[in-house]
């Protein structure tokens, strides 16, 4: 009997921009009452593919990544598995019950209580009452909402939701969990929990789990394969280290950002990471310099702005320059300008590292720009002295390298 689970076969979704979702005879009045005062009365219509000939068959207990850049297709990959949503073309064959959180909103009622969609959740998994109840406390325990498990969830907070709708998915048995960035909103202890629990999940009970993320340390911890996605096909795929290192590599040290999220009142458009010799590369030494030079444009004046860089490995977060901290902060920033930080020598083993981003308004609490991961460098130096296993150790070690002495 075969052991895949997940069979895409020629898949691909195209979306029409622009044009109008006519689906409900009130979305039909309503456009047309629009087209008779509308100046432009012919919309143009342009085609976009999100997935384009996909195939991929993914093993029982088998734990995927699936990463790219924003708007590669992972989360349309992952509706389509999860049934939200239709393809254009092609097909995918899914052996066994399937649990996803792939957004906040997605897969519970907001207007029944946080009780009522465990049990709920667990028939559409093809649960019995019995089984729900048996799991009732112990997702309960998980999630840390038990004061608020009788309330409509629509008065959760974004996190609230996110660690019930995770717990509720984890923990009803289902065969695959398909995981998309939402744990990103929950708080860093509750990520450590999540990525945990889908650890003992694919582990010591053999379900497949399905996991995108921008944070390659949580892949690279809990992944042993990946998918690389980029402008909707497939890039790469196979070995954990070797895909993530295909997605990494920018000999250039130049990263374009861009994106523009909801709300944000300052754009990061560029990155680019700079050696002691003033050179844009993406590899860099023990000891050596970083400079990071943050490209931005900002919407209006903004007085007193805070940004911070952060730089993580796959163990988590290292070491920040922060200007809530320093306060070295630019007195006003207004269109479009440059921010650089130096950290003048990196204590790092040879390893791969990520930069993060943000900027807060001046009280220190309102987001200017969400926080995001713009740019990797590889610190690639062999060990001064070391055995001829120093570099393979190094590469499996916690990161910071301090000076220290040994007594023999």
């Amino acid at each position: 009997m075969s052991d895949i689970v997940i069979k895409i076969e020629n898949l691909s979704k195209k979306y029409v921009i622009g044009a109008k979702d006519n689906r409900f005879l009130y979305e039909r009045i309503s456009n047309s009452f629009k087209s008779l005062f509308s100046r432009n009365r012919k919309q143009q219509e342009t085609e976009f593919w999100a997935l384009r000939d996909i195939n991929l068959e993914i093993k029982q207990g088998d734990v995927v990544g699936i990463i790219g850049k924003n708007g590669a297709g992972k989360s349309t990959l992952l509706k389509i598995i999860s049934r939200i949503t239709q393809p254009t073309t092609g097909k995918v064959t899914i052996k066994g019950k399937v649990a996803s959180i792939l957004e906040v909103g997605t897969g519970m009622n907001r207007e029944l209580t946080g009780r009522e969609n465990i049990f709920i959740n667990g028939a559409i998994l093809g649960m019995k009452q019995a089984e729900i109840r048996r799991k009732f406390d112990e997702i309960v325990a998980f999630s840390g909402v038990e004061k608020f498990i009788d309330t409509p969830i629509k008065h959760y907070s974004s996190g609230m939701y996110v660690r019930l709708a995770f717990a509720i998915a984890a923990h009803l048995e289902p065969d695959i969990l398909i995981i998309d960035e939402v744990l990103a909103v929950g708080d860093a202890e509750f990520q450590k929990k999540c990525l945990g629990k889908m650890d003992d999940i694919s582990r010591s009970e053999g379900r497949t789990v399905l996991f995108v993320s921008h944070n390659m340390g949580a892949v690279r911890g809990l992944c042993k394969k990946a998918v690389l996605l980029a402008n909707g096909k497939i890039e790469s795929m196979g070995n954990v280290e070797d895909v993530i290192s295909k997605y990494l590599s920018n000999p250039t040290g130049r990263f374009i950002i861009g994106q523009e999220g909801k709300d944000e009142k300052v754009i990061i458009e560029e990155v680019r990471l700079l050696n002691s010799k003033g050179e844009t590369t993406q590899d860099f030494k023990t000891g050596e310099s970083l400079t990071v030079e943050i490209k931005y444009f900002a919407k209006e004046v903004i007085k007193r702005p805070f940004f911070w860089i952060g730089v993580e490995s796959q163990y988590g977060s290292l070491f920040s320059a922060n200007m809530l901290i320093d306060g070295n902060t630019p007195e006003k920033i207004e269109g479009e300008g440059i921010i650089r930080c130096t950290f003048k020598e990196l204590p790092l083993l040879p390893q791969t590292y990520s930069v993060w981003v943000g900027a807060r308004a001046s009280d220190g609490r309102t987001p200017l720009t969400k926080s995001k991961e713009v740019a990797f460098f590889h610190i690639n130096n062999r060990i001064e002295g070391g055995s001829e296993h120093a570099d393979i150790i190094a590469n499996d070690s916690a990161p910071i390298l301090l000076a220290y002495e040994w007594e023999c």
